[in-house]
């Protein structure tokens, strides 16, 4: 099918350069760049909605006691997790 399209003249230099490097026609190379850019997964567009992954919540025990769950405390949590592990270990 023939179309008619206005492109910037450095975009069309720059294909009819590709084309010939390759040994194309130039209508053959533009059908081959668009059907790539079709195949291309879609991106959202600026201000588009973002998906949000919604956590789950967990419910503590009656009576837990609250705290903060920061960086450090996580690196602490982990550490004594680890030495328990460790002490575990030696016994058997």
């Amino acid at each position: 099918m023939k179309t008619t399209m206005e492109l910037p003249d450095d975009l069309v230099r720059e294909m009819k350069l590709r084309a010939v490097m390759e040994g194309k026609k130039l209508n053959q190379l533009t059908a081959e760049v668009i059907r790539r850019g079709l195949t291309m997964p879609e991106t959202p567009a600026a201000g588009a909605t973002r998906h949000r992954v919604r956590l789950p919540i967990v419910a503590a025990p009656a009576g837990a006691p609250k705290f903060e769950l920061t960086g450090e405390r996580i690196h602490a949590l982990e550490a004594e997790t680890e030495m328990e592990s460790h002490e575990a270990s030696r016994r058997h």
